[in-house]
Order: C-alpha cells, then sequence, then structure tokens
C-alpha cells in the first residue's frame, strides 16, 4: 500500500487514512476505495491519475465533504470530517472548498460576471468576480452569457466561480474532459495560475497521463487502491504539455 504524503516540512490541508467506500448495487457490494491513505499539502497541485471506475472520483467527492466514506477517517486541517454532521459537512464545503467538473453548470440566464457573483455573494472574504475571472484570462467576458463564450470560456467561468471564495482547497474533476486539446491547455493554465498566485492547494482528477507533467506530485490509483506517488523534479507549463 502507498502512503501519499506531502514533504515533510509542509502541515497537510487534507488528509485520509484507511479511506473505504462501498456501494450497494442489488445484492452486491461495490468497493470503489480500499484502504486509501492520502495527505495533501498547502499550496501544492496534485494529479491524481486512473482508469474509469479506479475511485478518483469518489476520492475526490469524499474530501471535498461531497460524500462521506464507509470506513477511516477525513480531516481537514484539525477538523474530523467524518465526524461531521450535514450542517458542519455544508460549511466546509461553502467555506472551504472549490469544485469544478467536466461540465461547467453555468446559470444560461446569467453573465459571466454575475455566474461568479452567486458565490461571493455567500464568501467571508471573496475576489471580486471581476477579478476572479480576469485570473482566468476573461477580463473582456465579463457580461457575456454562456451561450455566447466557447467551451474552453465556460470552464474558466467555472473555475473563477470556484476560486472567487478563496477556497484553501480545489478540486478539479476531468477538468478538460469536454474539451478538445488546445483548450484543455487553455483551461489547465487557468487552474495552474489559480494555484501560483492564490496558493490554493489543488487537485486535478485525470485519465490523461500527459496532464501530470504540470504537477508538483503525481498520485495513481488503480481498482480503488493508491498504487504509486512520486514527486516531478519541475512543473511543466500546461503550454508545453502535448496529447
Amino acid at each position: 500500500m502507498v502512503m501519499a504524503q506531502p514533504a515533510e516540512e509542509t502541515r497537510s490541508v487534507l488528509s485520509v487514512t484507511r479511506l473505504t467506500k462501498t456501494y450497494p448495487m442489488g445484492e452486491v457490494q461495490v468497493t470503489a476505495l480500499r484502504g486509501v491513505d492520502l495527505a495533501l499539502a498547502a499550496g501544492e497541485l496534485v494529479v491524481l491519475l486512473g482508469a474509469s471506475g479506479s475511485g478518483k472520483s469518489t476520492l475526490l467527492n469524499i474530501l471535498g465533504g461531497l460524500d462521506v466514506p464507509t470506513s477511516g477517517r477525513v480531516l481537514y486541517r484539525d477538523q474530523d470530517l467524518t465526524a461531521a454532521n450535514e450542517r458542519a459537512l455544508t460549511a466546509y464545503r461553502r467555506d472551504h472548498v472549490g469544485f469544478v467538473f467536466q461540465f461547467y453548470n453555468l446559470v444560461p440566464s446569467l453573465t459571466a460576471r454575475e455566474n461568479v457573483a452567486l458565490v461571493t455573494d455567500l464568501a467571508e472574504r471573496p475576489l471580486f468576480p471581476e477579478d476572479a475571472l480576469a485570473l482566468v484570462g476573461l477580463e473582456q467576458r465579463l457580461d457575456h452569457y454562456p451561450a455566447q463564450l466557447s467551451g474552453g470560456e465556460q470552464q474558466r467561468v467555472a473555475i473563477a466561480r470556484a476560486i472567487a471564495k478563496r477556497p484553501d482547497v480545489l478540486l478539479c474533476d476531468e477538468p478538460t474532459g469536454a474539451l478538445d486539446a488546445q483548450t484543455g491547455k487553455v483551461v489547465l493554465a487557468a487552474v495552474e495560475r489559480v494555484n501560483r498566485e492564490l496558493g490554493t492547494t489543488t487537485a486535478v482528477i485525470t485519465h490523461n497521463a500527459v496532464i501530470a507533467a504540470m504537477a508538483d506530485r503525481v498520485l495513481q490509483l488503480t481498482d480503488g487502491r493508491l498504487v504509486a506517488d512520486r514527486r516531478n523534479p519541475s512543473r511543466a507549463s500546461p503550454t508545453e504539455l502535448e496529447w
């Protein structure tokens, strides 16, 4: 079993210990995670690789408080999320976690600025929507509606919305899955810039091994187990990736 750990000198923002997740499927129990140990350090960018069905999304959902494990422990700093009730998990998601999914989930009747403002209205110390959109290179598209934006631009609005509340943790589930390679690089560059400039602990899950080169650390999930943990000697720019 691999214990995925950040650099020793850096305190963990998120850690999980002996994490398991089992789902009932009819009369059969399906195990999505099998004793995963993992820690994410402040400010690091981690890419989590794995084939479909390897447990990547299940792990991300548990880290983000969208799901709970069958057994094991999840800590956000000193808060035990496995002991938290639904109200506490809602507060954790609202105050500390930003999510980016494969599909953008923007409100069609709202502009880019207004979509981001949906989050900033609820946050304690938000970025201005204009500043969040500038971070992802959309300062010229503030008043455009989703239908007036390309797929890559819509995904960057989704990233701006996710980071506008200044989350400690940004969780990205196949953020380039619906995009062509060139557009995907632009989206990954936005993720990398947010990580670098805001210091947001960032996890990107993907089946695309090429994306691993942009990470500080690369984790591999296979059949619900963490089977590899390696640190890149340097981070590649997303613009250098080819797939």
